[in-house]
């Protein structure tokens, strides 16, 4: 027993360490919002199969992408204090295991959503992986620009959802990539602001790095939450949601919009994590409300 006891203990933390490499809690979001897109376009009819199916497979793809992403900013990783202990970053596990795992991950979730769901929402998967990884990844190091470029991935999951209910990338589906994009913004931004010093020290050249008196990133919050609010309205313009949604949008687009504000007003790490929080909630109320009112009604 006491011989074994270290053997397991080894064995618990490599499963630990393979299992970090999937982001859980980041990718949360990305399940949340792949149910509600599967939900809105599948409607009350939905097969709960088909939703576990659609699910997983977004699962193993997200985490395969976030593997991989793990892979190639090693170094970076490294270098910043919230990120330095990740399995790669650490040398816990070589570069080569990590990539044939986020590789193996990333076949099996599009295979998973190609022959249990459909093949467009394996399509859409897969491109979310290769932008996320090609594009994005990449431009971290080069631009600022980088920041809107990532919120192309992270919107995906909604199209996602979207492609497996319906097997169609119709209007519906870009209002809800639409909602996730805007809503992306001023959640890095208020991100990017809090760890600015990290970023600065790993290279990457995000907005509060390189315009470092913050004006720039409160801006820019403000005028993206509000370009968020009207974007949020659009479900009831395309039949996916009645008035009282958009009462809901509306006071959460409000709420949001002073937490914006405040940021740009006074530029604080304060601010910055009640922005932070603030769309950390504003997302899944959002969806809550939007399913319920298509699903009541």
């Amino acid at each position: 027993m006491d011989a074994a006891a270290p053997a397991d203990k080894v064995a618990y933390s490599r499963a630990g360490d393979f299992f970090s490499l999937t982001k859980p809690r980041l990718n949360f979001l990305v399940l949340l919002t792949t149910a509600a897109a599967y939900s809105l376009g599948s409607g009350p009819e939905a097969a709960l199969a088909d939703l576990a199916n659609t699910l997983l497979g977004t699962f193993l793809v997200a985490g395969g992408a976030s593997a991989l992403n793990q892979v190639w900013e090693r170094r970076t990783d490294r270098l910043m204090r919230r990120t330095r202990m990740r399995p790669l970053a650490d040398m816990r596990m070589h570069p080569a295991a990590g990539t044939l795992f986020g590789l193996v991950l990333t076949a099996a979730g599009a295979a998973q959503l190609a022959f249990f769901v459909n093949p467009l929402s394996a399509a859409v998967a897969l491109f979310t992986t290769l932008s996320y990884i090609l594009l994005y990844t990449p431009l971290k190091l080069r631009t600022s620009l980088s920041t809107i470029v990532g919120a192309l991935p992270g919107a995906l999951p909604a199209v996602i959802g979207w492609a497996a209910a319906t097997n169609t990338l119709s209007i519906e589906a870009w209002v809800l990539f639409g909602i996730v994009f805007m809503w992306q913004m001023p959640h890095f931004l208020a991100i990017a602001w809090m760890y600015k010093d990290e970023y600065a020290r790993a290279g990457m050249p995000l907005l509060p790095v390189i315009a470092p008196d913050g004006r720039s990133t409160g801006r820019q919050a403000v005028l993206y939450t509000a370009a968020l609010i009207p974007v949020s309205m659009l479900p009831t313009a395309v039949g996916l949601a009645t008035a009282w949604y958009l009462v809901g949008a509306l006071t959460l687009g409000a709420i949001l919009m002073a937490m914006s504000l405040g940021f740009s007003a006074r530029r604080t790490v304060h601010t910055a994590r009640r922005l932070f929080f603030a769309s950390i909630l504003y997302l899944p109320i959002l969806w809550a409300l939007l399913v319920f009112d298509h699903l009541a009604h």
